[in-house]
């Protein structure tokens, strides 16, 4: 699982009939330099290209998650479903302490 910042929605005109009435996020990734004390990319946005999620956990706009992508994507759907990342968690909080020697 990856941690991301929902950086907007999509909105299809059509779409498969396995995915009618989903919801999709366009989500901004986290990198280590997230976690990082001093790091210069502003709250929510990534070097990394952003990449869009079904989401029926209900996250929004500006909200952390938990994705996972590839073929773990698709396995909560009862048929073959062409999905390449989903929404897993409603991350509440983030805390981070770095192993230091």
């Amino acid at each position: 699982m990856r941690l991301g910042t929902v950086i907007g929605r999509v909105t299809l005109s059509k779409s498969a009939d396995e995915l009618r009435g989903a919801r999709w996020l366009i989500v901004s990734p986290f990198t280590r330099e997230h976690f990082q004390q001093g790091a210069k990319t502003p709250p929510g946005m990534s070097k990394d290209p952003s990449l869009v999620v079904y989401d029926d956990l209900g996250g929004g706009v500006g909200d952390t998650i938990g994705f996972v992508e590839g073929r773990e994507a698709a396995m909560p759907f009862d048929k073959p479903t062409p999905i390449d990342a989903i929404n897993t968690a409603l991350v509440d909080n983030i805390f981070y302490s770095p192993f230091t020697k």
